[in-house]
């Protein structure tokens, strides 16, 4: 039984899927105006690893994670570059597709553009304002009326009455009331926009989401997920705007993904204080970053530093050493040998995809890979290693050669000490063994060792891994 926490009922909760086994889940995903950070890539991550998961337990998932091309930052920013904001977009669309495919994330089952669903929107803005839960202001903006809908505020863990004091009364004469939100913005000189039946202009941010979701998988949902900003306001006015037209509970299960840190502030653009993916793909192998972020649990915080990444390489390198010491020929092999470890796997991630949980029943089952592999027991050390990469492959690891990963230390190639040096000095070093020079051999040990190389010799010759 797979338990979920879900944000609305701040608890724990058996999953139920509407219409078993398919499983429909939408996610909130990039704005394209900029590179990703690590905070995109932990949202991408979480929920790539969520859907790999009830797959692996047999759900058939429609993933949807939807595209914002079109907003007020992307018009800035497009006007800043003195760039065509459809130019801008593509270049940052394909941007992430990069990144994402780097970090061995898988494209969505469906992924909507905003702009290619503004009839959508249209339509949806138009049933509000039919239904009196929407009105169009002297501007010629449609506005939703939060006091409309009963209920505003209980994803946030919100009442009216406290949003009314934290409100700036009066900043906005178009809205009856100031907790009311924007579903149609009317065009503004030089913006790019579309035709409505309130005039040119272009969607609010949170109409977007209602209409691709219900448009790509209906009204109700099982899981609706984002980061956690986008609990309020964004996904309480999803809530609100789509349950006011269906009538219908919106989504069973929210989901939201905890921040990144720096020095215990969150990780954000506004700040300053942010690393992009590209920058730490610079240094680090992508498989290090997506064990960095799948090491905690998603709605736990994320610390991110240096630190922690060069431990992550660490963490790697004792699962891919367990994998290198596997046998070419090993026989028959036993199917039933890794039960134990797969059943502990799966009782981890049932309980709200607890990672860290998950992965320390890996680093048990690499401990008796070496077990096995000492005591000669090669037809189980085989199996073991083959469910190791499996359960790996579940949370988007351990898919690498392991010989490959253990050289490049996890660093990128210009981080590091080339392998054509690295093989030339060990060859150094055999030459000086077989002329019986113990003292060269041990110095050019020693100097590997400096450089973060380690060699382990065995009876088949050296084999040797960089020291994180």
């Amino acid at each position: 039984m797979i338990r979920i926490y879900n944000t609305l009922t701040r608890q724990k909760e058996e999953f139920i899927p509407l219409h078993p086994p398919v499983v429909s889940m939408y996610v909130c995903g990039m704005t394209v105006y900029d590179f990703c950070h690590v905070g995109h890539a932990r949202v991408m991550v979480a929920f790539d690893t969520i859907a790999r998961y009830l797959r692996f337990r047999g759900y058939q998932v429609r993933y949807v994670r939807n595209i914002t091309d079109i907003d007020d930052k992307i018009i800035q920013r497009a006007r800043d570059r003195n760039q065509d904001w459809r130019d801008l977009t593509h270049e940052f669309i394909q941007a992430m597709h990069e990144d994402a495919a780097l970090l061995a994330v898988e494209p969505p089952d469906v992924e909507p553009r905003a702009t290619e669903y503004m009839a959508e929107m249209i339509e949806l803005n138009d049933r509000l304002v039919r239904g009196q839960h929407a009105y169009v202001s002297a501007s010629g903006d449609v506005l939703f009326s939060v006091r409309s809908f009963d209920g505003y505020g209980r994803l946030g863990g919100r009442n009216l009455d406290d949003l009314m004091a934290g409100a700036r009364v009066g900043v906005d004469e178009d809205k009856k009331d100031p907790l009311d939100f924007v579903l149609w913005k009317s065009a503004k000189p030089g913006e790019p926009f579309w035709s409505s039946p309130w005039g040119n202009g272009r969607p609010g941010w949170h109409i977007e989401c209602s209409a691709m979701s219900m448009s790509c998988l209906g009204e109700q949902l099982d899981i609706h997920g984002g980061g956690g900003d986008l609990v309020f306001p964004h996904h309480e006015n999803e809530i609100a705007q789509s349950e006011a037209v269906t009538h219908k509970p919106f989504a069973s299960t929210w989901m939201h993904v905890g921040f990144v840190n720096v020095d215990n502030i969150k990780m954000s653009k506004s700040l300053g204080n942010f690393f992009t993916i590209r920058d730490v793909l610079k240094i680090y192998q992508p498989e290090v970053l997506r064990y960095f972020i799948v090491c905690s649990h998603y709605r736990s915080p994320l610390n991110y530093s240096n630190v922690h990444l060069d431990q992550a390489i660490t963490a790697l390198e004792r699962l891919y050493q367990a994998l290198q010491s596997l046998p070419e020929n090993s026989g028959c092999l036993n199917p039933d040998s890794g039960a134990v470890w797969e059943s502990r796997f799966i009782h981890a991630m049932d309980d709200d995809f607890n990672t860290p949980e998950a992965l320390s029943v890996l680093f048990e089952l690499a401990r008796e890979i070496n077990r096995a592999v000492k005591a000669e027991e090669l037809g189980l050390a085989t199996a073991l290693g083959a469910l190791l990469r499996q359960l790996g492959g579940v949370l988007g690891i351990l898919q690498s050669d392991p010989a490959s990963f253990l050289k490049s230390g996890g660093l990128q190639k210009d981080q590091v000490l080339s392998e054509a040096s690295i093989e030339a000095l060990i060859d150094q070093r055999r030459l000086a063994k077989q002329e019986g020079r113990y003292a060269d051999a041990d110095s050019i040990r020693k100097e590997l060792l400096e450089k973060g190389i380690v060699l382990e010799d065995s009876r088949q010759g050296t084999r040797w891994r960089r020291q994180s």
